[in-house]
């Protein structure tokens, strides 16, 4: 066979989000706007000695960097998408930065529960004017930055890609299908967008505990809302961590779909032995089905059984001929 030919059945792996690059331009935008936002306060907090000002302007630095660990990942997995290297591509690269990311939400929950401890303990004198107007001017940016970050709860399109083997012999390559996706989260637009969220709700918390502290004399207040705050935040880690960490471990994509392809495969004397289906990028599932049969058939045939399935972009069959 001429290499010219074999080119066409040659797959490639590119398993990014439907989205993928309108997702990368937005959060570079969130990065901007928060990068100016953070050098703005701690400038003005340096020039009007306001320590509301410039605590919340290193505060900002923090979801700087982690925003920018989402739009570097963008980039990398975009730029990276034919690097032979990655197996299946670089579709969670997102879901690794999502992960980083997570992580730093929890260390921000950590240490905005210190911190409020630390004033229940040791109550300090509070400008109200001031820590409201900065908390305000932070919602606002960040009701800005979500709204930009927003999950249009798209549906990706890609590409399905097939495989099969049979009872030792040479792969053989199916046909390439176009398939609408059924919809699967970005977890690195998801880490991006709750990042901004938490500190928007932390804004919206801090305005509510600083007017009922203004106005009543309840110093406590404050602290103690900055203590629910950070349980809420805790909170948005751990399910951020959750959702990406079952990406990256291959953790079962989707049992619904698992039962489908078994359905569609087990036909006649044909049984399914193993199957693993994975997610490889959003949009994207991969899926491996070894099959034992009386009379196996060619691979195409059982391609032919999960034509028009969403969702997935990489088929690999596997077939064996029972003994008895």
């Amino acid at each position: 066979m001429h290499s010219h030919s074999i080119d066409q059945w040659t797959h490639e792996h590119a398993f990014l989000g439907d989205k993928h690059d309108e997702n990368e331009r937005r959060t570079w935008f969130v990065v901007i706007l928060t990068l100016v936002m953070m050098v703005a306060e701690i400038v003005a907090g340096s020039l009007f000695g306001s320590m509301a000002l410039l605590a919340d302007g290193w505060h900002m630095g923090t979801h700087a960097a982690a925003l920018g660990i989402a739009a570097f990942a963008y980039r990398f997995a975009r730029r990276h998408l034919g690097n032979a290297h990655f197996t299946f591509g670089t579709g969670k690269f997102g879901d690794l930065a999502a992960f980083a990311s997570a992580i730093i939400l929890g260390l921000i929950a950590v240490e905005i529960a210190y911190e409020s401890v630390l004033r229940l303990i040791t109550p300090v004198a509070i400008g109200y004017g001031e820590a409201i107007a900065v908390a305000a001017l932070g919602l606002c940016v960040n009701l800005a930055s979500a709204w930009l970050l927003r999950d249009n709860h798209h549906h990706d399109h890609g590409q399905g890609h097939g495989h099969g083997h049979g009872h030792g012999q040479a792969h053989h390559h199916d046909d390439h299908d176009h398939d609408h996706h059924h919809h699967h989260h970005d977890n690195n637009l998801r880490a991006a967008y709750v990042h901004v969220m938490a500190d928007a709700a932390t804004s919206v918390l801090a305005i509510a505990a600083l007017l009922v502290a203004m106005y009543s004399g309840w110093v406590w207040a404050d602290p103690a809302v900055g203590l629910i705050g950070s349980v809420v935040i805790a909170s948005w880690a751990f399910g951020l961590i959750k959702a990406s960490g079952a990406v990256l471990l291959d953790v079962r994509a989707d049992e619904k779909m698992e039962r489908v392809i078994r359905a569609r495969m087990e036909v006649g004397e044909d049984r399914v032995t193993d199957l693993h289906l994975w997610q490889v990028g959003p949009g994207h599932c991969a899926v491996l089905v070894s099959l034992v049969s009386d009379k196996p058939k060619q691979p195409a045939v059982y391609k032919k059984r999960l034509a028009g399935l969403k969702g997935l972009s990489h088929v690999t069959v596997e077939v064996e001929t029972c003994p008895h």
